[in-house]
Formats: structure tokens, C-alpha cells, sequence
């Protein structure tokens, strides 16, 4: 298998030299891929642009070595990504993603750290049982709490809503259909109540994969919506979110 060039990724083992990385920062969104690989890493080389699944293996400035990946949109997508990354070595995976806030004092700009997610993906369900608990490692999890910390970056801690769609899922009335489900009306509110901070679409199935596969994951998340504002994504304090999340990471990767 060393040898192999996985179908998605891209990439071997063979491709990743002769201290391979065993940590990944796994991005949803290409871009952010390459921001941090260009922007955070040094001695960055590019392993694939596989189907937009841009990989660059570098170095923090420890001289660790370090992969930035990206896993694309959704749940199905990232369990292909991490499912061939775990082949090829990598132990632990932090997520670097963006979210919407379901509670009114997680502010627009801020990070959540995730310590759990309430799983609602049927990637997941293919992994484990629905009742298998999608728990992120807590050393991985402490090590960004201390980052967030003394970077001086505004964060929160605590469970998630993974969904698998960003529309419907996360009960947005605004989109081209407005007749969302009984099941799916008035969820957000319940959500609220039971004192979830956030809405993503990746983290839960990331979870119960490292559960299942015995590697350690964590995520954190830039916020870039307040649900009980408004629906939309605030975009002029997009980078700042994105830029919070990724330095937390960087941080907490380096430690």
C-alpha cells in the first residue's frame, strides 16, 4: 500500500518524503487549503489537486512536519478524504471549518472549539450506529482551548449540530424551497434550548471516524453567522472568523 497513489487524495505515502507528517488540517474549502499551506508552513510543497482536493505537506516552524488537506463540502466527501488519509499515516486530524451561531452571545468573528456533536449525517450512520457517541479527542480539544487562549482569540466551548445540508438542515426559510418539513421546523429553537453552540455539516462523521478508525480528531470553526440574527453569512467578518480558527489550529498543532 505504501507505494499506492489513493484514487481521491491523490497522493501516497511514498509522496509525502522521508519524515511524513502523522497530523492534517483539514479544510472543507480548497482555498483555505492553500491559504494556510502558503501563509502558515514553511518548505510547502503541493501533493495533489486531485478533484479539487488540494494537499501540501510542510513544516510548522518547529520544524514539525504537517499536512494541509482539504475534505470538500459535507459529510460524505470528508469520509472518503480522511478514510484514505488514515491510510497513509496520518493520526490525528483537526478540522478548520466555518459555522453558523445558534446562540446569541457566540458573536460573528469568534471560534468555536468543538467537544462533541450532536450527529445528524448519513455518512455517519455507514461508520457506526446513530447512538455511537461523536466525541472529539480531548487533548487535541484542551490543546486549542489553550491556543485560543493565548492567542487572545474570543472562543467557545462545546457541542455542535452536524447536518448534512446547509439549507434545509439548518432550517433556512430563505432558499429555493420554502416548505421546509414539520421534522425540520422550529429544530433550530430546540437546539438552542439544549445548549448547542453552532451548525456545521463535517465534525460529527469526523468523530465517529476516529472513533471507529482509532485516531485522535478535534475541530474548530470560525463563525461567520448568528442564526438568531439573520440567515445569512456576514460576509465582511468572514476572514477574520476564518483567520481566528486557523491561527488557533496552527497554534495548537505547534504545542
Amino acid at each position: 500500500m505504501a507505494a499506492q497513489r489513493f484514487y481521491h487524495i491523490g497522493f501516497g505515502h511514498d509522496d509525502l518524503g522521508s519524515l511524513p507528517p502523522s497530523i492534517a488540517l483539514l479544510s472543507g474549502d480548497p482555498e483555505r487549503s492553500r491559504l494556510i499551506a502558503q501563509t502558515y508552513l514553511q518548505d510547502v510543497r503541493l501533493l495533489s489537486e486531485n478533484r479539487g482536493l488540494n494537499s501540501y505537506v510542510g513544516y510548522l516552524p518547529n520544524h514539525r512536519p504537517i499536512l494541509s488537506a482539504t475534505s470538500g463540502m459535507g459529510a460524505p466527501s470528508l469520509s472518503i478524504v480522511v478514510n484514505e488519509l488514515v491510510q497513509v499515516g496520518i493520526r490525528q486530524i483537526i478540522r478548520i471549518g466555518t459555522c453558523g451561531s445558534i446562540q446569541p452571545h457566540v458573536p460573528v468573528g469568534s471560534i468555536v472549539i468543538s467537544n462533541a456533536a450532536l450527529c445528524r449525517q448519513g455518512a455517519a450512520n455507514d461508520i457506526a450506529p446513530i447512538e455511537y457517541p461523536a466525541a472529539a479527542d480531548p487533548f487535541l480539544t484542551v490543546a486549542l482551548v489553550k491556543a485560543a487562549r493565548e492567542l487572545e482569540i474570543e472562543h467557545y466551548i462545546g457541542i455542535t449540530a452536524s447536518v448534512d445540508t446547509f439549507y434545509e438542515g439548518q432550517e433556512r426559510s430563505h432558499s429555493a424551497n420554502p416548505n421546509l418539513m414539520r421534522s425540520l421546523q422550529g429544530i433550530t429553537e430546540e437546539y438552542r434550548r439544549l445548549n448547542i453552540l453552532n451548525y456545521e455539516m463535517e465534525c460529527g462523521t469526523l468523530f465517529k471516524m476516529a472513533g471507529v478508525y482509532g485516531f485522535a480528531a478535534a475541530a474548530v470553526c470560525g463563525v461567520v453567522a448568528v442564526r438568531t440574527v439573520t440567515e445569512n453569512v456576514i460576509m465582511p467578518k468572514k476572514d477574520i472568523a476564518v483567520n481566528n480558527a486557523i491561527a488557533t489550529a496552527i497554534h495548537a498543532a505547534a504545542s
